[in-house]
């Protein structure tokens, strides 16, 4: 079966689709905006994916978001979807420059930013290396860099939940082919994994299912994915990755929320409580019977929560 196109991620509904150039490339977001008298004061919310996942998840909550008289806009990551990918920029220096970038690029001063897991680390850099551009952070299952950092090397639970699949995607271009084979069943495998058997269970899993597996097979997608999570894990070890910390280290004066899911194995409440260090006004909503994947398996209890925090 041929490799899908990146375009193949244009799917219909009431957003429009644009390509935006920031810090360097070209990405690919999908917006909703509110009626045209409120346009142009109209807060702008951006909406960050995580591992293996593109623009589409947010598909709720673009819709909840413009209704409420938000600038709503979901973007697909670097190397992601229809977004450019190039060879390198994996970094967490480079991805918050990217989403400082689409805040200008998109015609605001600032933004509110809404991440989850791999999206919501980038979010919190975001923040804390270019805080005039963040208005408020909203993360879904997605613990401050330090807090994860410190949970896997401390909390036994939490680092065998983090650590095998981690570790394995260290390893070159096998990763990649085992996310791409059998048409991105490996995908399949650890979102069912991660989730709620009731979502699962739902008329639109297969779906959401089925477009996730076709976008991980786009050319460049599954390389571009992993060099997120190589770069995470080697900077450890690395000068650039102390750096990075000692710059992500600071307190953040800003609204912040961290939605968990109560059944979430991936990422363990005990670990993002300790997010208060850096983000003193945070609070924790902890959804019932949800996994990893709150954000969709709970959309509508996700989307009135941050219409409460945005406001």
């Amino acid at each position: 079966m041929a490799a899908p196109d990146p375009s193949t991620v244009r799917y219909p509904g009431p957003w429009q689709h644009r390509d935006v150039r920031a810090n360097g490339i070209r990405f690919h977001v999908v917006e909703v905006e509110p009626a045209a008298a409120t346009r142009e004061a109209a807060p702008l919310v951006i909406l960050v994916h995580g591992f293996a996942d593109l623009w589409w998840s947010w598909r709720h909550q673009l819709r909840a978001l413009g209704a409420a008289g938000f600038h709503a806009v979901a973007v697909d990551l670097r190397g992601y979807g229809d977004s450019d990918k190039p060879p390198r920029g994996y970094d967490g220096w480079t991805l918050a420059g990217d989403i400082a970038g689409l805040v200008r690029a998109l015609g605001h001063d600032d933004a509110a930013l809404v991440g989850h897991a791999d999206g919501g680390l980038v979010c919190w850099a975001t923040a804390a290396l270019h805080p005039r551009a963040v208005r408020s952070i909203a993360l879904i299952a997605s613990p401050h860099p330090i807090s994860l950092r410190r949970a896997a090397t401390r909390d036994p639970a939490q680092r065998s939940a983090l650590m095998p699949s981690f570790l394995r995607y260290q390893i070159p271009r096998v990763p990649e082919r085992t996310l791409t084979a059998n048409n991105g069943l490996e995908v399949e495998r650890l979102v069912r994994s991660r989730s709620s058997e009731q979502w699962q269970r739902s008329e639109e899993f297969g779906d959401v299912m089925s477009r996730m597996r076709s976008a991980i097979r786009i050319p460049g997608v599954a390389h571009s994915t992993l060099e997120y999570q190589r770069w995470a894990f080697r900077s450890q070890f690395r000068s650039d990755g102390r750096r990075f910390r000692g710059a992500v280290d600071k307190t953040l004066d800003l609204p912040a929320v961290q939605i968990l899911g109560s059944d979430d194995p991936y990422v363990l409440a005990a670990t993002a409580r300790r997010d208060v260090r850096w983000a003193p006004r945070l609070r924790e909503h902890t959804v019932a019977g949800s996994g990893h994947y709150v954000h969709q398996e709970r959309p509508d209890e996700v989307a009135d929560i941050l219409v409460d925090h945005l406001r």
